[in-house]
């Protein structure tokens, strides 16, 4: 993994060396391992490099083809590089290096932008045309990798992280105002390409942008179609396509196993994170990974809390029991995240939703201690498969509304047994089932809006009221897969990579996601919805494919954690310096929090785990956030 950069002066300005390099200074801990620039006038392009594949020098970024026609910095890996590395060399292409980097190059220069639908991976790369003078910049479908970008019509410039584009004197650095008003009042994060910074934005996943004749064109390139229907649960299909998933999840955690470096695995004991673990674990068996990387026992490395609602353990060991992985354990504390925000806000660049950013934090630490570079980890199970509570709603909707009223009342009653979602949760939704339904949800929505209405400045409020901007998850929604789909893979998924990918970077790691695979991915949306809800279990698809994979007790794990803190305890314990921030008479955020209401109302805030906490949380980040870059 990598720190790219770039600068593309449209009105023929030379370019500063010293900006790029100052780009590419502030984005080290991204690639320690070596740097390099190329500078042609008005283009210039900065790589930090962290050597995964042929760390010779040959790797060096940014890379040319053989004639200097074609310049590439590039961040990420295209898991299929040898085969499209085979292909290309039938088709006349010569090789220098044994680096996917150099496959990137021969396949734009052979297949142009139709090169991205060739790749398996996890990319986010700019590739100047020095004959043509076009710069073609791309992000791979699913958004794991970042690109940042500023465009005035004049100057237009890249990064893998913000703060190396505020490193830019033509860039003003201001806050975001319409996406701080989203966020603190509906949580919502990384629902558009706006970033909480005015004027940079995001590229977004599945999207390229090219420059021609100095006019930008962006186009989205990859298309996704999902099946829409309920479907009629058959056992025996249930198997079948079972059995496909963890043959095509195979086959993704094999490539993703491709490293000339050591190779770890992240642990939290839930279904996704075992199911890779384990898969590892028979393909170390069956000789078919990387034993030189992955050792003759793999790494694993998890968050823990003395917390038992939260700690998972149990189920943790239950799998290294099973594999006989060698395990590694963090235990975070409030008192370190006290400690350690600022830095953690350095950074993760933006305001985020929640202390669990800090254990993967955690996570990510302890692996590079234990020598790890490449983690795999579980980030897009749940968003693919159903797995968490707002989806079982959308599925009891889009039942309702077709008329499915047998399969309806089946999957409510399977729901007292399971308890794979929480009983009491869907009790508080519907007291009454029906119509209904859509209108309660919103009110729940509006219920816990209200809360973050008490913590905005009035002024700021009215403004953006005024505009009426509605950003607030369809919960309701009447399809399980567009559900999936709009607010899993398009939204939350994007925000959860975001997080992974600064977190890991901050040590100098690579983390790749299986989950994702587009082969997996498309499949999965392939598929009915009744095969990833079924019976009131959750990821029906994966718990039924991984019977020989899974001991039953994770197989068939009831509740759902996901990275869960003692976030409300840790506020509790640090009153004193949550009271002290809002009472500083250089509070930064005064334009958009009212500090009085808040301190007003902290206890209430702080007697009420999840709901109210969550509202205060946002606020201190929102203010620390400001602190560190303004």
């Amino acid at each position: 993994m990598c720190g790219i950069a770039g600068i593309y002066n449209l009105n023929d300005e030379i370019i500063a060396p010293s900006i790029l390099k100052s780009m590419i200074k502030i984005q080290k801990h991204r690639g320690p391992d070596d740097e390099g620039f190329y500078i042609n006038n008005n283009i210039g392009l900065g790589h930090a490099r962290l050597a995964i594949i042929d760390l010779s020098v040959a790797g060096h970024q940014p890379m040319t083809n053989e004639n200097g026609d074609l310049w590439i910095t590039y961040n990420g890996e295209i898991y299929n590089f040898l085969e499209l590395r085979f292909e290309l060399k039938k088709l006349g292409h010569v090789f220098r290096s044994n680096t996917d980097t150099e496959v990137i190059i021969h396949a734009y220069e052979q297949w142009g932008k139709e090169c991205l639908n060739k790749f398996n991976g996890m990319w986010a790369f700019a590739i100047w045309n020095n004959q043509t003078k076009e710069l073609f910049c791309a992000r791979d479908r699913f958004g794991v990798k970042p690109f940042y970008y500023f465009f005035d019509g004049k100057q237009f410039a890249f990064a893998s992280e913000i703060k190396a584009l505020l490193c830019c004197p033509f860039i003003k650095k201001e806050p975001n105002d319409e996406v701080i008003y989203n966020y603190l009042l509906y949580n919502r994060l990384d629902y558009s390409d706006q970033t909480f910074f005015c004027n940079i934005k995001q590229l977004r996943q599945g999207h390229y942008l090219h420059f021609q004749k100095n006019l930008l064109e962006l186009n989205k390139y990859y298309i996704f179609v999902f099946n829409s229907q309920v479907g009629q649960f058959r056992e025996t299909v249930a198997k079948e396509v079972g059995q496909k998933f963890i043959d095509l999840l195979k086959d993704s955690v094999k490539l993703r196993l491709q490293s000339d470096v050591p190779v770890g695995s992240c642990l939290s004991g839930g279904l996704d994170s075992s199911t890779i673990v384990c898969l590892i674990n028979q393909l170390l068996r069956e000789n078919g990974a990387n034993n030189k990387q992955i050792g003759a026992r793999q790494k694993t490395f998890s968050a823990c809390f003395e917390d038992p609602k939260i700690d998972e353990r149990k189920y943790i060991e239950s799998i290294i029991q099973y594999t006989g992985a060698e395990s590694h354990y963090v235990f975070p504390s409030g008192e370190k995240l006290w400690q350690e925000i600022n830095d953690l806000i350095w950074y993760q660049e933006e305001p985020f939703g929640s202390t669990s950013i800090y254990a993967q934090w955690n996570v990510m630490r302890l692996a590079k201690q234990n020598k790890a570079t490449v983690l795999l980890d579980g980030q897009g199970g749940d968003e693919t498969l159903a797995g968490y509570p707002g989806y079982f709603i959308s599925y009891l909707n889009q039942l309702f509304f077709e008329g499915r009223l047998a399969t309806l009342l089946q999957e409510l009653f399977s729901q007292k047994k399971t308890l794979v979602f929480s009983i009491n949760q869907i009790k508080r939704l519907f007291s009454k089932f029906g119509y209904r339904l859509p209108l309660k949800l919103r009110a729940l929505s509006e219920y816990y809006q209200k809360k973050a209405l008490k913590v905005m400045n009035p002024f700021f409020l009215k403004q953006y009221q005024s505009k009426k901007i509605s950003r607030t998850r369809s919960w309701y929604r009447l399809n399980l897969q567009q559900e999936l789909w709009e607010s899993g893979m398009n939204s939350g998924l994007q925000t959860l990579f975001k997080y992974e990918d600064k977190n890991s970077m901050a040590f100098s790691l690579e983390t790749r996601v299986p989950f994702v695979d587009y082969r997996l991915v498309e499949f999965v949306f392939s598929l009915p919805a009744c095969y990833k809800i079924h019976r009131g279990w959750s990821k029906y698809l994966l718990r039924v494919g991984a019977k020989n994979l899974l001991p039953t007790k994770i197989r068939w794990r009831k509740d759902k954690l996901g990275f869960a803190t003692p976030e409300n305890m840790w506020l509790c314990n640090n009153k004193e310096g949550i009271e002290q921030i809002f009472k500083s008479t250089h509070f930064k955020a005064k334009n958009y929090l009212n500090p009085q209401s808040i301190l007003t109302n902290l206890d209430s805030y702080l007697s009420h785990p999840n709901s109210e906490s969550s509202i205060l949380w946002r606020s201190i980040n929102l203010e620390l956030w400001l602190q560190k870059f303004f």
